[in-house]
């Protein structure tokens, strides 16, 4: 079975912290990540430690990057890339590291107002951050994780000292990148989640939710961050679990909401508007009757997961609603075959079948012909 990892962020994420908690979980990645910082000449700037320590009587890993004094400057985005694509190492770590940096400088980029390859970074793109990002991506990498979830995400308040200055917490670019994630203030003051850490959660974690799937948990790892937090622990927990994953199918939003107030040829608009949207796959509705008698279209619109907020925002401008009711459902779709433009062609258990689409018939006169021409059409496609 597929492994799944889930971020249980306690105390915060960064990318130390997410460094610690695999290898806490799967020790075994240690010569992997050893291996693969030598290959991009990372440990010829850093030294890598990593030590056990106890953080409100839990046992947990910590790792510390400490910069060499003559460690060149690695500020510019289109330096840094240029540094991890020409490295004669792993190709998938090389790929999931820009990844994760691509995710970063775009939000740096949105947050400054300049093109992205022009992004100067100052905190971030020391060679800690090198050597964390990278160590990052060679551990998903070597793990074998397939999918990833993290817990609902605490926010954190006060100030932190950047190059522009002292900024609100969380930082601009965090902001941006945690876009679509659940948060929880807990309370607890502080930077709680870096730049590194949410880029990280961005690259990763494709539909952010707060609960992990079923399945049966294999190792668990925990790491501390430096801060010491008031509360709590100032921990990550990372969980990896075997799951049940059904490939076949994928997970998409449902919105369902009731309307008595908008007539049918405004409803019929509205919907067609909705269907336009690219993060849209349907839309459509039922009739009913609600109190006193009256009649209600009940209305059910699906989109693609990870677009929820647009969903939402689209269905409010469309129709007259004042409430939604929103879900994530599993759906199973059948494997769609090649066939003209105009023809469904599916691979169903019993064998394929195919359907014509009914605009395509409308040139055609009289009802015979146009079912004599489906008929045909359809046939011709099945066998």
């Amino acid at each position: 079975m597929p492994l799944h990892g889930h971020f249980d962020v306690v105390g915060g994420i960064s990318g130390d912290m997410t460094l610690g908690a695999f290898i806490d979980a799967l020790p075994h990645l240690e010569q992997s990540l050893r291996d693969d910082l030598s290959a991009f000449g990372v440990l010829d700037h850093v030294t890598l430690t990593i030590r056990k320590e106890r953080v409100m009587g839990l046992h947990v890993t910590r790792i510390d990057v400490d910069v060499v004094s003559d460690a060149p400057p690695t500020h510019h985005w289109h330096d840094i890339r240029a540094f991890i694509n020409q490295a004669d190492a792993n190709p998938k770590v090389k790929m999931l590291a820009i990844d994760i940096f691509t995710h970063l400088a775009e939000a740096e980029a949105q947050c400054h107002g300049v093109p992205v390859d022009h992004v100067h970074f100052h905190e971030i793109a020391d060679w800690d951050s090198l050597a964390d990002i990278i160590g990052v991506a060679s551990c998903v990498i070597h793990s074998g994780i397939e999918s990833w979830s993290c817990s609902a995400l605490p926010p954190g308040s006060g100030r932190v000292k950047t190059a522009h200055g002292l900024l609100p917490v969380p930082a601009p670019a965090t902001v941006l990148l945690l876009r679509g994630f659940e948060l929880s203030n807990d309370d607890e003051a502080g930077e709680r989640i870096t730049p590194t850490g949410a880029a990280v959660l961005k690259t990763l974690v494709s539909t952010p939710k707060a609960a992990a799937p079923s399945g049966w948990l294999n190792e668990i790892g925990i790491s501390a961050g430096a801060r010491s937090l008031a509360q709590k622990p100032n921990i990550l927990r990372l969980f990896v679990s075997e799951v049940a994953i059904d490939k076949r199918g994928d997970t998409v939003t449902r919105l369902s909401f009731d309307i008595d107030d908008m007539t049918a040829e405004e409803l019929s608009v509205a919907l067609d508007q909705i269907r336009e949207a690219p993060f849209v796959l349907d839309a459509g509705y039922h009739v009913g009757f609600g109190k006193k008698g009256r009649m209600r279209f009940c209305i059910e619109v699906l989109g693609i997961a990870g677009h929820e907020s647009n969903l939402i925002d689209l269905c409010f401008a469309e129709t007259s609603t004042i409430g939604l009711r929103i879900d994530d459902c599993h759906r199973r779709v059948l494997e769609r075959l090649d066939a003209p433009e105009n023809v469904k062609r599916v691979r169903r258990p019993n064998g394929v079948t195919a359907k014509i689409e009914s605009d395509s018939l409308a040139a055609t006169k009289t009802l015979k012909d146009r079912r004599t021409h489906s008929r045909n059409t359809e046939q011709q496609n099945e066998s």
